[in-house]
């Protein structure tokens, strides 16, 4: 339509969503689907969280607050990155945001000028090359494949530095493949990083409780201090905490970043949900314990999925060390042809045949930049999971 903005050209629907509306859709009418799509625990938000709320209802807390967050929810943000990250910092270096993504936006938008790049290594969440297009700036991905355990390596990322290159987006566990960089494989870029002061930081902890075994989460101003005045530490309580449709955000770093943050969100949403707020205030400040037990029902899950996974026949799935994500490869399947005479030409081609013809949605690799693999969630029922990686084995199976 002729009056549309053209930054609409530069910018696609997520397709994660778009996954998760088509198998929603087709349930309605009546399919038997499995959507696997969604980034969503199936965990309910624990009930002391949900009781804050009534109790900020209740005491009539629902009213605007101050644009990026109430006092006492910035306090609790410091010190949990006290507490868990060893990092310091004062409520004014604090931002709460409406969801995870609010945050990213706000400081894409706050800094990106036409010509500025952001590398992002692939496979990467879908909306970070899109937020980055959206402020201005130019999207520069770098591969991190299967040999690597999905990986960036110091090498990678050195030859991707160029002077126009503005911010390093680092996610870790990652979405969409739950690998998590040990602190001598962060330490490695981080050196990186020290040699190259142009370059901020932007570490997306999202998945920091979620991770198995005797895997240790570290964040880039942690292992390097040096680099603390340009890193933007940014969470959230929607995947620890089961709190997605909360949507509250959060992130710490230099002053001046936070408050044209501030600026940006005053002229766009103003403040996440006041009741929201002191939700979030009572999941970091309060009881911890059940992290721990759900970390332990997502491990099984994990096991579950890649064992399934490793026995289908052209499929490889490598073990993640954290998130509730598995991203399996499958150049073993492209060519082939489906039971129902669809040619598997790309994994998009692949995850459009599993929806039709074995009722399981999943996202296709391309949507994260790396391609040919697929993406499950699986943030959901171990039923579930097996009967899902039971069609899954039984498609591949039939190829021909």
């Amino acid at each position: 339509m002729a009056f549309l903005s053209d930054t609409l050209a530069r910018v696609k629907p997520s397709p994660t969503i778009a996954v998760t509306n088509k198998a929603r859709e087709l349930k309605a009418a009546g399919r038997d689907v499995i959507g696997l799509g969604a980034g969503e625990p199936d965990f309910d938000t624990p009930q002391n969280i949900k009781d804050a709320a009534k109790r900020a209802i209740d005491a009539g807390r629902t009213k605007y607050t101050a644009v990026d967050g109430i006092p006492e929810l910035k306090a609790a943000i410091c010190e949990k990155f006290r507490r868990e990250n060893g990092l310091s910092y004062t409520p004014a270096q604090v931002t709460v945001g409406t969801g995870g993504k609010q945050i990213l936006y706000n400081a894409l938008m706050a800094t990106l000028n036409p010509g500025d790049e952001v590398i992002i290594p692939a496979p990467y969440w879908v909306s970070y090359p899109d937020m980055v297009l959206l402020a201005g700036g130019t999207p520069v991905p770098v591969a991190a494949g299967i040999e690597t355990g999905f990986k960036l390596t110091a090498e990678a990322l050195e030859a991707a530095i160029t002077p126009r290159t503005k911010w390093f987006i680092f996610n870790s566990p990652s979405n969409p493949t739950g690998a998590g960089y040990t602190r001598a494989e962060l330490r490695a870029l981080t050196d990186v990083l020290m040699r190259h002061p142009q370059v901020w930081v932007m570490s997306d902890d999202m998945y920091e409780h979620l991770v198995f075994g005797d895997f240790t989460f570290c964040t880039p101003a942690e292992v390097e201090p040096g680099l603390y005045d340009r890193t933007l530490t940014c969470n959230g309580v929607s995947k620890a905490y089961a709190m997605t449709g909360w949507r509250i955000g959060y992130a710490a770093g230099p002053l001046a970043l936070i408050k044209a943050m501030g600026t940006i969100q005053s002229q766009s949403t103003s403040n996440p949900c006041s009741v929201s707020q002191y939700a979030a205030l009572e999941a970091l400040s309060g009881p911890q314990d059940f992290l721990a037990e759900n970390r332990k029902i997502f491990e099984r899950r994990r096991d579950l999925v890649v064992s399934m996974l490793n026995t289908a026949p052209g499929i490889t799935c490598p073990v993640p060390e954290g998130a509730f994500y598995v991203y399996p490869e499958i150049s073993g399947l492209i060519g082939k042809t489906s039971a129902g005479g669809v040619t598997i030409t790309d994994d998009e081609a692949f995850a459009a045949a599993l929806l039709e013809e074995a009722g399981v949605a999943v996202v296709f690799g391309a949507a994260f930049g790396l391609s040919p693999y697929f993406r499950i969630s699986y943030a959901t029922a171990d039923a579930v999971l097996e009967e899902a990686c039971r069609r899954i084995v039984s498609f591949c199976e039939a190829l021909s």
